[in-house]
């Protein structure tokens, strides 16, 4: 558990947000809640950018989609730094160990190396 925690990598909570549950939202609730509806905007987006068919229309969703991804990058970098997310770091090895499993895949699943896949 110790050595599970010492991989931990996460900011320290902002010293004014609320240590209870309560009914009335928080700042991080806030964030979260902006979070989840980029994201739920981003899914219809990229729905209407395949299924657009007139390229002006395309080109204005591929924009609104791009500023979309972007601002709720936005929000998680701000999350982050909030420390409202915490990730494990992952060791070396398990880095090396899943690149060269996607490699294997892209290299089955694509082997036309034209296709612009890594090589």
């Amino acid at each position: 558990m110790q050595q599970q925690q010492q991989n931990m990598i996460q900011n320290p909570q902002m010293p004014n947000e609320p240590q209870t549950q309560s009914p009335e939202m928080s700042d991080r609730d806030r964030l979260n809640d902006c979070l989840s509806t980029c994201k739920y905007i981003t899914d219809g987006l990229n729905v209407m950018a395949r299924e657009a068919s007139h390229k002006v229309l395309y080109q204005d969703v591929v924009n609104m989609l791009t500023e979309t991804h972007n601002g709720a990058r936005d929000i998680f970098n701000l999350m982050f730094e909030q420390g409202h997310y915490a990730f494990e770091a992952a060791e070396e090895q398990k880095i090396q160990q899943a690149e060269q499993q996607f490699k294997q895949y892209a290299q089955n699943q694509f082997p036309n190396k034209g296709m612009g896949m890594m090589q």
